[in-house]
């Protein structure tokens, strides 16, 4: 009689292996987010906050929906990973290589991406207020639909940079390069354009040119004139 109720209870547990390999090989692979940060990693939605991740290669790493406030994460390898919808609220990612990242939906103030290459990356529907590119390389980058408030572009390489229906109130430009960016139905309250070169950049409109700052030494488009308020006399 035992005999029989192990050997019946052998064939289900072997049936129920032939049943449940298949459904488990359908299931999503959960995140490693106690894994060694190489290239490839899967640290989706992980929670790495106030961690030091400078100097390591990331690049090609699923990085979705994982929160990095306050972390460290200079002269790092990230090209072509995705941050879409990451937090990174204080994060500083100066100097390190984002080319071709996903960086879409990523939320939080005061993120630094100072001297970072960042060519064609995907930065779109972007909150990030006060966020730092300063010396940043973002041409052809998509920063479209994004809140990007009190952000700094000084001395920034902006060529063919997409800021499509931006907010970039109180934004500094100072030095930055920006031929063929475009700028069409971006919101440029009090947006710094003091002695910068806006005259090779596409879709700006005279009433955006009046919202914004500039001074005598601002180089407009063909057609557009600096308004009567420039230089701004305050910033109330």
């Amino acid at each position: 009689m035992g005999n029989m109720s192990f050997a019946r209870n052998q064939l289900v547990a072997l049936l129920s292996g032939l049943f449940l390999w298949p459904l488990a090989s359908t299931l999503p692979a959960v995140a490693g987010c106690s894994d060694a940060p190489t290239p490839g990693v899967d640290w989706s939605k992980c929670r790495k906050r106030n961690v030091v991740l400078s100097g390591n290669d990331l690049s090609n790493a699923n990085m979705a929906g994982i929160d990095l406030a306050g972390s460290d994460v200079r002269n790092t390898r990230l090209k072509n990973s995705d941050l879409n919808k990451a937090r990174v609220a204080r994060t500083n990612f100066s100097k390190s290589d984002l080319s071709g990242a996903n960086l879409s939906k990523i939320e939080g103030s005061r993120a630094s991406f100072v001297g970072s290459m960042m060519k064609q990356v995907k930065l779109n529907k972007a909150a990030i207020f006060r966020a730092n590119f300063s010396s940043a390389i973002l041409s052809d980058a998509d920063l479209s639909k994004s809140e990007l408030g009190r952000a700094n572009f000084e001395d920034a390489d902006l060529r063919g940079t997409n800021f499509e229906y931006s907010n970039l109130s109180r934004a500094y430009f100072g030095g930055a390069v920006l031929e063929n960016a475009d700028f069409e139905n971006s919101w440029l309250y009090r947006t710094q354009l003091s002695g910068v070169d806006l005259s090779m950049v596409k879709n700006l409109k005279q009433s955006q040119i009046e919202l914004a700052c500039g001074d005598d030494k601002t180089k407009l488009p063909k057609g557009l004139a600096p308004p009567a308020g420039w230089p701004c006399t305050n910033d109330e």
